[in-house]
């Protein structure tokens, strides 16, 4: 198996949880956010669901510039955020089965007026910045929801309002 093939697996094994965790998102609460400097409910269930499909781009590429992270999207809905995570993991997908061992290991760059703020193989970008980033902002959704009082879905286990095994 080719090591993008083991991300794909991956990102099958893990979409149930995120799709749980995005569904249990109150439409009424997009707009909510537990702190002034964090981002909406909304935004944070919009970017989980575009991480796949996003950073995926980046094993394409072998440079591209700082981004500028500035104001995050919004969604207008609960189905806008999981029809972008639907796009976004087919894209991911796709992407990754384009790429072969080889290609995997070459190098990938952020740059900033031409000098490289990060430097790493792509295949680091697939775990860290693809996958780790994404179950990163899944746990941040996880503690959205215990604030907002809704149950928590079950991810590696049972969660305090679930079993994993129900």
């Amino acid at each position: 198996m080719s090591i993008m093939q083991t991300f794909i697996s991956e990102l099958d094994m893990e979409a149930p949880a995120t799709r749980a965790m995005l569904e249990r998102v109150p439409a009424d609460k997009l707009e909510w956010r537990p702190h002034e400097r964090s981002m909406s409910l909304g935004q944070l269930a919009l970017h989980i669901a575009q991480v796949p499909g996003a950073i995926s781009g980046f094993l394409t590429v072998d440079e591209v510039p700082a981004p500028d992270f500035g104001e995050v999207a919004s969604p207008a809905s609960r189905d806008e955020i999981l029809e972008a995570l639907d796009e976004s993991l087919e894209t991911a997908k796709r992407t990754m089965e384009g790429i072969d061992d080889e290609a995997a290991h070459t190098m990938f760059r952020v740059t900033r007026d031409g000098e490289a703020l990060m430097s790493l193989p792509k295949v680091a970008v697939a775990r860290a910045i693809l996958l780790n980033h994404w179950y990163h902002h899944r746990g941040q959704l996880s503690v959205y929801l215990r604030l907002l009082e809704v149950p928590v879905p079950a991810t590696y286990g049972a969660s305090a309002d679930e079993s994993a095994f129900a």
